[in-house]
């Protein structure tokens, strides 16, 4: 080992790890599709539908710990998801719907159904 290599700690190599898994995330997609070759209908199709499915998880995610036999039945979290729905559909702006969604179901689990 080198000097410089002596003096990092694992944490240095994990940083430097995380760093590089990055980088390859972000340049490898430009390499393997440059700007003037055709992009494979199997990347297109992914590019698609992953989205959907992403956020199809997260909502399962979210809500597979509900009660709805308990106290309030699910009710928080009916509420806050269709406010999320309820916003996404008027502003389009899944971030902003996301979002509010979020801060409406911590006030009423934290305030309103305690």
């Amino acid at each position: 080992m080198d000097s410089v290599t002596a003096g990092m700690g694992n944490g240095a190599w994990i940083v430097a790890a995380l760093a590089g898994a990055t980088l390859i995330t972000r340049f490898l997609p430009f390499l393997l599709f440059p700007a003037g070759r055709e992009i494979p209908k199997y990347v297109e199709y992914l590019g698609k539908t992953l989205p959907y499915a992403t956020i199809g998880l997260l909502v399962v995610y979210c809500l597979k710990d509900v009660q709805v036999s308990g106290a309030f039945h699910g009710l928080p979290e009916m509420i806050a998801v269709s406010v999320t729905v309820g916003l996404h559909w008027w502003k389009g702006n899944s971030l902003f719907s996301i979002g509010v969604g979020t801060v409406v179901y911590m006030v009423l689990v934290q305030r309103v159904f305690v």
